[in-house]
């Protein structure tokens, strides 16, 4: 079940995070304010779920209000979204290889570390394994077909970074970037990004998307430095009915 309610709100079946978390879950995205009337219809969906990501676009604040009011619904994240066009051809940076469909690569998983996730900052989903999320986000994305990693080696050929990226609606879209630890000098992050930059150019593709959680100051100060801008920031609520 999923798809247009009507204009106001998408409602989805989020089948990888049921199968993930062991709990029903859905999605819920709120594209303008809501009339208490698609607001109560809305209610009732949320009752055949345990879980409900409820993505408020643009934070709009009739919205957070009603949410604030008519549920117990807690504000999870704040999604910051970025694009960037390309405007121009880029030299491939020369320590940057691209691969579709890449083997499963545990030097690749073990830099799967972030810092700031909703999956792990929810306690509900703490406790369901939310903190392994984006090594299993990972794993599926090896020899998959529609997943490109963009990897850097260090001078013993050893993998030091990698950028997962997808195309969909005419857009490069960037799912997850990781550095190794080890790494001391800055820049890789921009030879990443720079790369999947020339090779979605040599696609045709005209513009890179990518988001991240309001809390994550590094991220953000990174994609103002390689030329995103701010395109959007929705506020992400979690209903539980356990």
């Amino acid at each position: 079940m999923g798809g247009n309610v009507n204009n106001a709100v998408e409602f989805y079946d989020l089948n990888w995070d049921t199968d993930f978390f062991g709990v029903t879950s859905a999605k819920a995205i709120l594209n303008m304010p809501l009339t208490l009337i698609e607001w109560e219809k809305l209610k009732i969906r949320f009752n055949d779920y345990q879980f409900i990501s409820i993505v408020n676009i643009n934070s709009e604040p009739v919205n957070a209000q009603i949410i604030g009011k008519g549920t117990s619904a807690f504000l999870a994240d704040v999604n910051i979204q970025f694009e960037k066009k390309i405007t121009h051809p880029f030299e491939m940076p020369m320590n940057i290889t691209v691969h579709r469909a890449l083997e499963r690569n545990n030097q690749v998983i073990e830099m799967a570390d972030f810092q700031f996730s909703k999956f792990t900052e929810d306690p509900e989903l703490s406790m369901r394994g939310g903190d392994k999320l984006y090594r299993q986000w990972l794993i599926n994305s090896f020899d998959s077909q529609d997943k490109f990693f963009a990897l850097s080696k260090n001078e013993n050929g050893e993998i030091n970074g990698f950028l997962l990226h997808s195309y969909s609606d005419n857009a490069c879209v960037i799912e997850l970037i990781a550095v190794s630890k080890a790494v001391t000098k800055g820049g890789l992050g921009t030879s990443l990004f720079k790369a999947v930059e020339y090779v979605a150019h040599q696609r045709g593709i005209d513009e890179i998307k990518v988001g991240t959680q309001m809390r994550n100051i590094g991220a953000i100060n990174f994609y103002y430095k390689v030329g995103c801008k701010q395109a959007g920031c929705h506020q992400v609520y979690h209903l539980w009915n356990l």
